[in-house]
């Protein structure tokens, strides 16, 4: 079924969100799980994903079972159980352990503009997403990605760079994801140019 996307977030079924920041045209799938998330604008997530800490740019593309800023647990203590930090579910304490959970929170995902995150992938704590890049269906993402490459496996290797060097740092001055809705809508035609058409037209020129 289609919905027709606006300024307002269309959230589905069965999704829990807490400390979350949705832009104008976004849709969070059904059963995802939102925890200190910023979504920009036009970007999307699937069915059954769970995001925590993570901040996501603009008309970035996620699909289905992805798992961002999975949580850590204290590897250093002699026991890696949450009992230690998660106190006062078991009736060990009135208090939480806040340092960790303070430090846990801060270890920040950031998924760059207009990315495609593939199927089934886990992006760790702390990595950072460039623009315009794509991560294989079920990759583990344990470092950076540089804008507009092309990464796969476990752990997550590069195999491609979607363009040139030069094409790329023009599309990243050009910024077209910062463009108004209404300058994107009287454009569209353009995002079917080839590529080194679109940037020839707009390198340079402003919006």
């Amino acid at each position: 079924m289609n919905n027709r996307l606006g300024t307002k977030p269309l959230i589905h079924e069965n999704c829990r969100l807490e400390n979350v920041e949705l832009g104008e045209y976004t849709e969070v799938g059904a059963y995802n799980v939102f925890e200190n998330i910023k979504l920009g604008d036009f970007s999307y997530t699937d069915r059954v994903c769970t995001l925590q800490n993570v901040q996501i740019g603009k008309f970035s593309n996620i699909a289905s079972m992805v798992r961002i800023g999975p949580t850590d647990h204290p590897m250093d203590r002699p026991t890696m159980h949450h009992f230690t930090y998660r106190r006062i579910k078991y009736g060990f304490a009135e208090t939480e352990d806040e340092v960790f959970l303070q430090w846990r929170a801060e270890q920040i995902a950031y998924i760059g503009h207009d990315t495609w995150i593939g199927y089934g992938v886990i992006i760790m704590p702390g990595v950072k997403i460039g623009n315009g890049a794509v991560v294989g269906s079920g990759a583990v993402v344990t470092k950076d990605v540089d804008p507009y490459s092309i990464v796969v496996g476990v752990p997550a290797r590069p195999i491609k760079q979607r363009f040139t060097d030069d094409t790329v740092r023009k599309l990243e001055e050009i910024k077209w994801w910062d463009w108004p809705y209404e300058i994107i809508k009287e454009r569209l035609d353009d995002f079917h140019l080839p590529i080194n058409e679109f940037t020839a037209k707009y390198y340079k020129a402003g919006v």
